[in-house]
C-alpha cells in the first residue's frame, strides 16, 4: 500500500511531456527533383522549397506582406535601383552523411545561388540543360538584375537595371530559394553536379532523409535549424497519384493530411467526425492553354471560336461540383487590378460555327488535347473534363484527340510547345499580379517555356513592363487593364474557373493552413 501512494505521489507531480510523431502527407505525385530552381511545378515546390530550403524573404499570407526570412532586414535606395539585404547571422546549413558544412550562411550563398540562374560564364549555369531557370527567365530577372555582389559576409547588394516594384515579392518565391555555395563547390570539383538535384542541401526546417520515385519521400527534422522547431518529429510523403485513394487513406488513419481532394471527398468529409476539411479561396486559375504557333491556333478567331464552343457551366460542375467560380482573366478577381469590365465569352454552337467559317475552317480541323492522368485542386478530374471539351468541339467540326501524359513528360514536351491545347493551372506566390502576367504571357516566357499559350506580342509585353516599374498603384492597375484586354480578345486561353484549395485532415491533426498559393508550411502542424 506505501509503494502505491508513493507511486502515485510521483505521478502527481510529474509533468506530462508532449510526444512529437511522425507526420504523413498523402501528396499527388512524384516532384521533378529537389532542385527547385530548375523546375516550375508546384508539386516540386512543395517537396524541396517548402521543406528544406528558405529564401531572403517570405510572403505572410495572413498579414499579406512581406517579411524577413533569412534576411532580417533591407534597404532600397531613393532611386529603386539598389537593394541591401542584411543576413540573418548564425544560419547553419544541414548536415547530411553526404555534406557537412564548414561555416554558416554568408553572402557567398546568395550571391552564387542567382549568379547559378542569371550569368551563363557560371559553372553551374548549364547544369539545368534544356529545362534552364524557367522561372528566372520567364519573370525578367536577367534583364532587371544588373549586378548581385557581396559587401561583406552579413549583407548582399542587388543593383537592377530599371525600379521594379515586384523585384522583393519575386524572392519569395520557390525558386529564388537559398543554396550552398560551398556544397556546389564539393560537388563540382567531385563531378557529381547532378547531386544537386538528388541530394539537396538548405537551411529549412526538414532535411531529405531518401526518396523513392512514386512511392515515399522522407524527411527527418532539421535540428539545426534557425526557426521555429516543427513540432513532429519526422515528415513523410506518401505519393498517392489517385485522390480517392488518398481520402482512404486519410480515413484509415494512414495519413494525417491528404492534399488536393476531390470536392466529392470534401463533402463527405465534412460529415466524418474523425476528419476536419481546411479550406480557403486559392490565388488560382484553371485553364487551357491554346498554342498560338501552331496552325489553326494561330487565327484569333479560331481560338475564340473554341472559347464561345466550350460549356464552361457543364464543365464546372461535372468536374468540379461547382467548388470553383467561373473564370474570365487570368488571376482571381478579389486580385487588385482585376478588371470587372471584361466577360466571358459566352456558350453558343452557331457563334462558334461562324467564327469557325470566318477564319475559313467551316468543315472544322483536327487538333490534340493535352492532359495528366491524375487529379489536383486545379483539375480534380482530368480525363472527364478533357472528354468533355472534346464533346463540345466536336459539335463545330472539331476533331480533337485527348491524350493523357505523364505529368512530368507534360511539362517537359508542354514546355517545348510541342502541345496543341493544353489543360494546365497555375498558382500565384504573393497576390501580385505580376506572378500571372511575367511568367505565363512574357515573351520572355516563351523562350522559357511557361507561356504555354506561346504567344508574344510587343504590346502586351510592354504592358506587363510598365506595370512592374512603377510602385503607384494607379499606374499599375491601368498598365495590367491593358494587359487583360488583349488576353481576352487575344483568346489565348479557355479560362475555366477559379478553384477553392482544401485539404483534409485527420481530426487529431491541428496548426495546419492551407495556403491561397499552394505552399506547405507544417512547421507549426502538431499529431496530438
Amino acid at each position: 500500500m506505501r509503494f502505491r501512494m508513493l507511486a502515485a505521489a510521483v505521478l502527481a507531480i510529474t509533468p506530462v511531456l508532449a510526444i512529437a510523431k511522425p507526420l504523413t502527407v498523402c501528396t499527388e505525385s512524384s516532384p521533378d527533383g529537389f532542385d527547385v530552381v530548375q523546375f516550375n511545378s508546384l508539386v516540386t515546390t512543395n517537396a524541396s522549397a517548402d521543406v528544406i530550403f528558405n529564401t531572403l524573404v517570405s510572403y505572410d499570407e495572413v498579414a499579406k506582406k512581406v517579411t524577413p526570412a533569412l534576411a532580417e532586414k533591407w534597404d532600397v535606395s531613393p532611386d529603386g535601383l539598389t537593394y541591401t539585404f542584411h543576413l540573418r547571422p548564425n544560419v547553419a546549413f544541414q548536415t547530411t552523411d553526404y555534406f557537412t558544412p564548414s561555416r554558416k550562411l554568408t553572402a557567398d550563398d546568395v550571391v552564387f545561388s542567382f549568379d547559378r540562374m542569371l550569368s551563363d560564364s557560371n559553372p553551374w549555369h548549364k547544369v539545368a540543360g534544356a529545362s534552364g531557370f524557367p522561372h528566372a527567365q520567364s519573370m525578367g530577372l536577367v534583364k532587371l538584375i544588373k549586378s548581385v555582389s557581396k559587401v561583406d559576409d552579413n549583407t548582399v547588394k542587388f543593383e537592377l537595371n530599371t525600379p521594379n516594384a515586384t523585384f522583393v515579392p519575386i524572392l519569395t518565391m520557390g525558386f529564388a530559394s537559398i543554396y550552398s555555395a560551398e556544397y556546389a563547390d564539393q560537388l563540382l570539383k567531385a563531378g557529381k553536379q547532378t547531386d544537386l538535384n538528388a541530394k539537396p542541401i538548405g537551411t529549412g526546417p526538414f532535411v531529405l532523409k531518401n526518396y523513392t520515385k512514386d512511392a515515399v519521400i522522407r524527411y527527418d527534422v532539421n535540428p539545426t535549424y534557425w526557426g521555429p522547431k516543427p513540432k513532429v518529429d519526422r515528415l513523410i510523403y506518401a505519393i498517392t497519384p489517385d485522390a480517392s485513394v488518398r481520402a482512404q487513406k486519410i480515413k484509415a488513419g494512414e495519413c494525417q493530411i491528404a492534399l488536393s481532394p476531390k470536392p466529392q471527398d470534401v463533402l463527405d468529409a465534412k460529415k466524418d467526425s474523425s476528419l476536419k476539411v481546411v479550406e480557403t479561396p486559392a490565388f488560382m486559375t484553371a485553364f487551357v492553354a491554346l498554342n498560338t504557333q501552331k496552325k489553326p491556333l494561330d487565327n484569333p478567331k479560331v481560338r475564340q471560336a473554341l472559347n464561345v464552343a466550350f460549356d464552361r457551366t457543364t464543365y464546372l460542375k461535372t468536374v468540379f461540383e461547382n467548388t470553383a467560380t467561373p473564370a474570365v482573366n487570368p488571376y482571381p478577381p478579389n486580385t487588385w487590378s482585376y478588371d470587372k469590365q471584361i466577360t466571358a465569352y459566352p456558350y453558343s454552337v452557331d457563334r462558334a460555327k461562324k467564327l469557325l467559317a470566318d477564319a475559313g475552317f467551316p468543315n472544322g480541323f483536327d487538333t490534340t488535347i493535352w492532359v495528366r492522368p491524375n487529379g489536383s485542386v486545379l483539375n480534380p478530374n482530368p480525363k472527364v473534363g478533357a472528354e468533355l471539351l472534346q464533346a463540345d468541339l466536336a459539335k463545330i467540326g472539331v476533331k480533337a484527340q485527348v491524350k493523357v501524359i505523364e505529368w512530368g513528360e507534360l511539362i517537359k514536351e508542354a514546355k517545348q510547345g510541342q502541345h496543341d491545347m493544353l489543360f494546365m493551372g497555375w498558382a500565384g506566390d504573393n497576390g501580385d499580379p505580376d506572378n500571372y502576367l511575367s511568367p505565363l504571357f512574357s515573351c520572355a516566357a516563351v523562350r522559357s517555356g511557361i507561356n504555354f499559350a506561346r504567344f508574344c506580342d510587343p504590346t502586351l509585353d510592354r504592358m506587363i513592363d510598365e506595370g512592374k516599374e512603377t510602385a503607384d498603384l494607379g499606374k499599375r492597375t491601368k498598365a495590367y487593364t491593358e494587359a487583360q484586354q488583349i488576353i481576352h480578345d487575344q483568346a489565348l486561353w479557355i479560362p475555366l474557373g477559379y478553384p477553392t484549395a482544401a485539404a483534409l485532415t485527420r481530426s487529431n491533426v491541428s496548426g495546419y493552413r492551407v495556403s491561397p498559393f499552394g505552399r506547405q508550411n507544417f512547421a507549426s502542424v502538431v499529431v496530438q
